[in-house]
């Protein structure tokens, strides 16, 4: 699954549990570098490696969507040290690590980064585990037993996400609502159930 941000339909127009869709169609005009100007420290494109993506539920498929599609719209990514930009962005997970391959908008890779998924296990089973209790109390739960569920699951989020940003601290720089977004792409790509 890719996107480039350059249109299309907008994967958030049913409901999810996704992280608010904030999307404020500003991102795009400001993801391309105008000539004469400095690089652009974002993403412009997200490609999730296919052979790394489980068969997953349609609620987990729109989630993935969502992601990508808020990522690509409103997002600070840039490798450390790197003065290019916008990038584009694989993610694959390989043997218990996850992989981000960083290319350039011309398709060069910049670097890739090799992360262990150790350090994410916990979090990961206690995600997978509230989502799939998100997903059934949706459909038979009172709204107050949803919303404490969700409550907790953005609380794990929030943790998987503070995580990652540990995890790339030196590598790569963006700030917490990119890497909430690529969290949840990782649990997309890592999700079992």
């Amino acid at each position: 699954m890719a996107t480039d941000g350059t249109g299309g339909d907008d994967p958030r127009s049913s409901a999810s549990p996704a992280e608010p869709a904030g999307g404020t169609g500003r991102g795009r005009e400001r993801a391309f570098a105008q000539p004469g100007r400095e690089p652009v420290p974002r993403l412009i494109g997200v490609e999730l490696d296919e052979a790394s993506i489980a068969r997953t539920s349609a609620d987990i498929d729109h989630e993935r969507a969502v992601a990508i599609y808020d990522l690509i719209e409103e997002n600070v990514f840039a490798p450390a040290g790197h003065d290019g930009g916008p990038y584009r962005l694989m993610l694959a997970i390989r043997e218990r690590r996850l992989i981000l391959e960083i290319r350039d908008d011309a398709g060069l890779v910049v670097v890739t980064h090799l992360l262990s998924l150790n350090p994410f296990r916990g979090i990961l089973r206690d995600y997978f585990l509230i989502c799939d209790s998100y997903y059934q109390a949706i459909r038979t739960a009172s709204p107050s037993q949803i919303e404490a569920i969700d409550m907790g699951r953005r609380g794990i989020h929030n943790e998987g996400s503070r995580l990652l940003m540990e995890r790339l601290e030196g590598k790569v720089v963006l700030d917490f609502d990119t890497a909430r977004r690529l969290f949840t792409l990782i649990c997309a790509l890592h999700w079992k159930g």
